[in-house]
């Protein structure tokens, strides 16, 4: 029943988080607040899409189930931090790969060239000894394009130059690798589902991929950018040929978070959407059978939003299912026809950063009082 026995509409708020400004839990509960005040029965869903935030969406799904881990990793640029390791049940881990490699962890600083993506590793390396039987790797908002290098290194593997010397940390030495060397890599692996929650599709080189396409917001120049891609190009050759395996750098999602999709993938990792995969796991299918409307959004509804974000595949399963789908975002420049209808909150009043909460509760009734 659309309205749980009451006569009022059900209506599933499923926001993405609003990147700087609000968690996605946090976006949750504005709508909520803007349902019930137009007459409604709120359920709120937080989603992710393997990007920042789905470490804390995932958890909160989990309930009693999730625990938190800290664990001391190497940060993207060499200096040593503490990072969380989700648990969802007793033998499922959850890295977020912003928590040891990610960009916001640099403020300004940023580092094209030398960050790597070792902690990320180093943060699977301590859910295999912990007794993780399944690990879902978030990707998103990394600081690294090195080509996952840091991650296999974590997990073993052996990056050398000519000398036979491990190489440097980050992007900048991929070009000196002459030798990779798989055989020590943890074997825990083989017996671990590892499966990298991707919020991007691209392939791990060439103008579609890693460096062109991110390079610049992680701080690269052109001259890096070019100097980055051919180190991907280079690593990818190696790694194919040590592992046996062809094709994995044209593989969609190799480039997610610098080519982290890459590495994992050479080790047997599953590359997975990231947003069908968090919908799945917060239940959002079972949340939607008999809704009359679902409310999702973010900061930024443009023309990328269609390429794996959440708030596409929350359309998606509404519209399997025939629910209209709302989407409230701090602005929108494109996407909407993947939505019955849009609401910019940057249309609604001055100043919106500083006032989503509330412009989100305004927008939230406005959705329920006009619903299709």
């Amino acid at each position: 029943m659309v309205g749980g026995g009451t006569g009022r509409p059900r209506v599933v708020c499923a926001p993405n988080a609003f990147k700087g400004t609000l968690s996605a839990a946090g976006a949750a509960r504005a709508l909520a607040r803007g349902v019930t005040d137009a007459g409604g029965v709120a359920a709120s869903i937080a989603v992710a899409d393997g990007g920042d935030g789905t470490l804390d969406v995932l958890l909160a799904a989990a309930g009693s189930a999730a625990r938190v881990q800290r664990v001391r990793v190497t940060g993207p640029v060499g200096r040593q931090r503490l990072a969380r390791l989700g648990w969802v049940a007793a033998d499922v881990a959850v890295v977020e790969m912003a928590e040891a490699a990610g960009l916001r962890l640099l403020g300004a600083g940023r580092d094209p060239m030398g960050a790597s993506s070792r902690g990320a590793g180093e943060l699977i390396v301590a859910a295999l000894e912990a007794g993780a039987r399944r690990v879902i790797v978030g990707v998103g908002g990394s600081a690294s394009t090195d080509g996952g290098a840091g991650i296999l290194t974590a997990l073993g593997a052996r990056l050398l130059d000519r000398a036979g010397r491990p190489v440097g940390r980050g992007g900048g030495a991929l070009l000196s690798i002459a030798a990779v060397d798989l055989s020590a890599v943890d074997p825990r692996l083989r017996t671990t589902a590892i499966e990298v929650a991707m919020d991007v599709r691209s392939p791990l080189f060439g103008p579609d991929g890693a460096a062109h396409v991110f390079g610049a917001q992680k701080g690269a120049d052109d001259s890096q950018t070019r100097t980055l891609d051919a180190g991907l190009r280079h690593l990818a050759r190696l790694v194919e040929e040590a592992a046996g395996l062809a094709g994995l750098a044209e593989r969609p999602g190799a480039g997610a978070a610098g080519g982290a999709g890459f590495a994992l993938a050479a080790l047997g990792a599953q590359l997975r959407g990231g947003a069908a995969l968090v919908c799945d796991l917060v239940g959002l299918d079972e949340a939607l059978a008999g809704a009359a409307l679902v409310i999702t959004g973010e900061g930024r509804l443009d023309a990328q939003t269609a390429a794996g974000k959440a708030p596409a595949e929350v359309a998606a399963r509404a519209a399997r299912v025939g629910v209209p789908c709302v989407a409230i975002c701090g602005s929108v420049s494109g996407g909407t026809d993947l939505f019955t209808a849009t609401i910019a909150l940057d249309k609604l009043g001055p100043d919106p950063e500083r006032r989503v909460r509330a412009l989100l509760r305004r927008a939230a009734a406005r959705a329920v009082e006009k619903r299709p």
